[in-house]
C-alpha cells in the first residue's frame, strides 16, 4: 500500500482539506503586499531643488522657478539640478538677484546638483523611503537597490528553508518564518537610517521566503490527484487577493512606516493558527515517524466523516508504508543532480523559475507611463488576476501543466513585445498591453508552482522548491535593476522582460507533463516517470490515474 491508497481511505478532498487551505490563506496574502511593497513603499513623487526665499505669492513662483531651475530636453523643469546663479528672465526682476530687468548671463549658465536637498510633492505620499532618505537623482540606484536586497533576501531564504523543511518537517520551519517576519518587518518600519532599512528588510525577505517555499507543498502532500488542480488555484486566489488589498491599504496609508507596520502585523494571529495546521503526513512517514503521521491521517478521516477508514490505519499498516517510503540518507541539494530525469527537471525548473520571476516583477513594479495613478493601476493589475485564474484551472486540466506554462510565458513575452511598437501617445493601447501581459505573467506564476510541486519526489520537494525559487529569486531580485537600462535605451527594459520570458517558454516545453500522475515519493519514482518528447524511447511511460 503506498500513501495515495492510505490518503484514499481517509478522505484526499474534505474539510480537513479545505481547512487546512485556509489556514495557509494568510501567508498567501501576506506575501504580495511585502513583495511589491516598493510599489508604495519606495514611490518617488515629484521633486526639484530647495530653494529658499521661493515667493509666497503664487504668481510669482513659475518666474521664481524658471530663473533658479535649468529645463530637461522634453521642457520640464529638472528635478536634479539648478543654477549656480540666478538667471535673468526678459522683462522681470530677480528678487535679491542683483541683475536689473532683461539682463543676461553671458555664455552657458553653470548648475550644480541640489547643495540644500530636495523639496517634494506629498499631494500622493506623505512619506516614502525616498523623501525620507533623499534617494533622487544620483541615489535612485539605492532605491531600486532595497528591492533587489529584499529579493536577494528571499533567495537566500529559499534555500534554507527548503533544506531545512525537508530534514525538520514544515510546521516547525512555518513557525520560524512567521516569528522572525514578524520580528524583522517590526524593525524595518523602526529603521533610523537607510542602512538599518536595506540590512531589515533582507532579512525579512529571508524570512518569508519561508511562506513561499512550504506553503503549497504542505497543501499539496494532504490532497488526492484528482483535487490538487482545483486546490492549487483555489489556494492562488488569495495572492490576488494580497495584490488589491495592497492597493486599498497604501491608498488608505500614505506614511511608508505605517504602512510596512501595517502589512507586517498580521503575522502575529498567523502564528496563533499554527496550533491547527497539521504536518504532512507523507514525511512524517518518509521519516519514520508512524505514530504522528498516525494521528494527523486519524483526524484527517474523523473531520471528513470517513470512519472506515480509521479501520485502515494500523500502526502495522503504516510502518509498511513507511518502510517503503523511509529516507535513509538526508536530502540534499546535490541530490537535484546525482540522476539523469532529477537532473533535468532541476535544470529545466531553474531557468523557467528565472523567467517566470523576472517577467511578473518588471511588469508589477512597473507601475508608471499607464495614464492611471499608482491605486488604480495596482487595483487594475490585482483585478486581471483573478481572470488568470480561472485560465489556468481549465487549461491545466485540459492542455496540461507544461503547455498551459509554456503559452503563458508566450503570451507575457508578446503583451511586452507589442508594448514596444506601440507609441508613448497611445496609453489606452499600452495600458491594455500591460494588463493583460500582467495577467500572463501571474497565470504563470500559478501554474510553475502547482507544476513544480508536482515534478519533484516527496523525499526532495521541498529541497527541489527551494531551488527553483532560488534561482527564481535572483530573477526578482535582478528585475528592479534592469529597469535602470532604460537609461542607454528606453525600450531595453521591456525588451529584456519579454526575451527572458520567451526563454522560459521555450524551456517549460522540455519538461515531462504531470496531469493526473500521482505525486513521486522517492527519486526512484521520478527516475521511471516519463520524458519530455525527445527523450521517451529512453525511459519507462508514466504511470497515470483517472480523475
Amino acid at each position: 500500500m503506498g500513501f495515495e491508497e492510505l490518503l484514499d481511505k481517509v478522505g484526499g478532498f474534505g474539510p480537513f482539506q479545505l481547512w487546512n487551505v485556509a489556514l495557509l490563506a494568510l501567508p498567501r496574502v501576506l506575501l504580495p503586499m511585502h513583495f511589491l511593497l516598493p510599489i508604495f513603499l519606495a514611490a518617488v513623487p515629484a521633486h526639484r531643488c530647495a530653494l529658499p526665499g521661493l515667493p509666497s505669492n503664487f504668481s510669482h513662483q513659475d518666474v521664481w522657478l524658471e530663473a533658479h531651475l535649468p529645463r530637461e530636453p522634453d521642457g520640464r523643469l529638472s528635478s536634479c539640478l539648478r543654477f549656480t546663479h540666478p538667471q535673468a528672465l526678459p522683462n522681470t526682476t530677480l528678487w535679491g538677484g542683483g541683475q536689473s530687468t532683461g539682463e543676461q548671463l553671458e555664455g552657458e549658465p553653470s548648475t550644480v546638483p541640489c547643495p540644500q536637498g530636495w523639496e517634494y510633492d506629498h499631494s500622493e505620499f506623505s512619506s516614502t523611503i525616498a523623501t525620507e532618505w533623499d534617494l533622487v537623482c544620483e541615489q535612485k540606484g539605492l532605491n531600486r537597490a532595497s528591492s533587489t536586497f529584499f529579493f536577494a533576501g528571499v533567495l537566500v531564504g529559499a534555500v534554507a528553508f527548503g533544506y531545512l523543511s525537508d530534514r525538520f518537517g514544515r510546521r516547525r520551519l512555518l513557525l520560524v518564518a512567521y516569528v522572525s517576519a514578524l520580528v524583522l518587518g517590526l524593525a524595518s518600519a523602526a529603521s533610523v537610517s537607510y542602512t538599518m532599512f536595506a540590512i531589515t528588510r533582507t532579512l525579512t525577505g529571508t524570512a518569508l521566503a519561508g511562506f513561499t517555499i512550504i506553503v503549497m507543498p504542505l497543501e499539496l502532500e494532504w490532497l488526492d490527484v484528482g483535487h490538487r488542480t482545483v486546490a492549487g488555484v483555489l489556494s492562488s486566489t488569495f495572492w490576488t487577493g494580497g495584490v488589491m488589498l495592497l492597493a486599498l491599504v497604501g491608498y488608505l496609508i500614505r506614511d511608508w512606516r505605517w504602512l510596512l507596520l501595517t502589512v507586517t502585523l498580521p503575522c502575529a494571529p498567523g502564528i496563533l493558527s499554527l496550533w491547527w495546521v497539521p504536518e504532512s503526513a507523507r514525511w512524517l512517514l518518509t521519516q519514520g515517524r508512524v505514530e504522528e503521521a498516525h494521528r494527523y491521517l486519524l483526524r484527517c478521516a474523523r473531520l471528513n466523516g470517513r470512519p472506515e477508514g480509521e479501520d485502515g490505519l494500523s500502526q502495522e499498516a503504516l510502518s509498511k508504508v513507511a518502510a517503503a517510503e523511509r529516507v535513509v540518507q538526508r536530502p540534499s541539494y546535490l541530490d537535484l543532480f546525482r540522476t539523469p530525469r532529477l537532473r533535468h527537471i532541476s535544470l529545466c525548473c531553474m531557468v523557467v523559475w528565472f523567467g517566470v520571476n523576472f517577467s511578473y516583477y518588471g511588469l508589477s513594479l512597473d507601475v508608471s507611463g499607464l495614464g492611471l495613478n499608482v491605486y488604480q493601476t495596482q487595483l487594475l493589475f490585482g483585478a486581471v488576476e483573478l481572470p488568470s485564474k480561472l485560465l489556468v484551472y481549465l487549461s491545466v486540466r485540459h492542455a496540461g501543466r507544461r503547455l498551459t506554462l509554456a503559452g503563458t510565458l508566450l503570451g507575457a513575452a508578446l503583451s511586452l513585445g507589442f508594448r514596444l511598437l506601440v507609441s508613448s501617445e497611445m496609453k489606452s493601447w499600452s495600458t491594455a498591453l500591460a494588463v493583460i501581459g500582467k495577467g500572463f505573467s501571474e497565470a504563470a506564476f500559478t501554474t510553475a508552482y502547482l507544476f513544480t510541486s508536482e515534478l519533484y519526489p516527496t523525499v526532495l520537494r521541498q529541497t527541489g522548491m527551494g531551488l527553483t525559487a532560488l534561482v527564481g529569486r535572483l530573477g526578482g531580485s535582478l528585475a528592479p535593476l534592469a529597469a535602470l537600462l532604460d537609461g542607454v535605451w528606453l525600450s531595453l527594459p521591456k525588451l529584456t522582460y519579454g526575451g527572458i520570458a520567451l526563454l522560459a517558454a521555450c524551456t517549460a516545453l522540455l519538461l515531462p507533463e504531470t496531469k493526473h500522475a500521482q505525486l513521486p515519493e522517492t527519486i526512484q519514482d521520478v527516475e521511471r516517470k516519463s520524458a519530455p518528447s525527445s527523450l521517451q524511447e529512453e525511459e519507462m511511460p508514466m504511470k497515470q490515474v483517472q480523475d
